[in-house]
């Protein structure tokens, strides 16, 4: 089935193309979500006409993750953590204690927009990389120390 999508969708495509994708997908999950229309002749006039508008607010998001970007590289987080005898972690640093962390300083970003592979379990310095937008990560500075 062929679908307009009316949303930036991770690993399909971006507003406005025209992708192919399986019938139950989009009946599903693009559909009833809102983030797709079926490719007719009416809704590519639609779409068209959208555009501009589709990418006047694109830039404006950019705009804004941007700066957030640039107040981001800027912080470094200092988390202290309980350690053994042999330096080993009791627990883990989690996207959960940094978001708290970086809201105590007024910033606040979901943590889900944390790219953190696995909870961190161990001292030390590490970069963590937070996707504002799909096109802006920005590289914020997790210190772990010991209590």
């Amino acid at each position: 089935m062929e679908v307009i999508l009316r949303a930036h969708v991770d690993h399909l495509g971006s507003r406005g193309e025209i992708v192919k994708v399986a019938d139950g997908y989009a009946r599903n999950y693009l559909l009833p979500r809102k983030l797709a229309l079926p490719a007719t002749d009416g809704n590519r006039k639609q779409i068209e006409r959208e555009r501009v508008r589709f990418e006047a607010q694109e830039a404006e998001e950019r705009k804004i993750a941007e700066a957030i970007a640039g107040r981001l590289a800027a912080v470094e987080i200092e988390i202290a953590r309980r350690v053994g005898e042999t330096e080993a972690l009791y627990g883990s640093v989690t996207s959960a204690d940094i978001t708290e962390a970086l809201s105590a300083r007024g910033l606040d970003i979901d943590r889900r927009r944390l790219q953190l592979a696995e909870p961190i379990k161990r001292l030390g310095e590490f970069e963590v990389a937070v996707r504002l937008h799909r096109e802006v990560t920005a590289q914020i500075k997790v210190k772990v120390v010991a209590e």
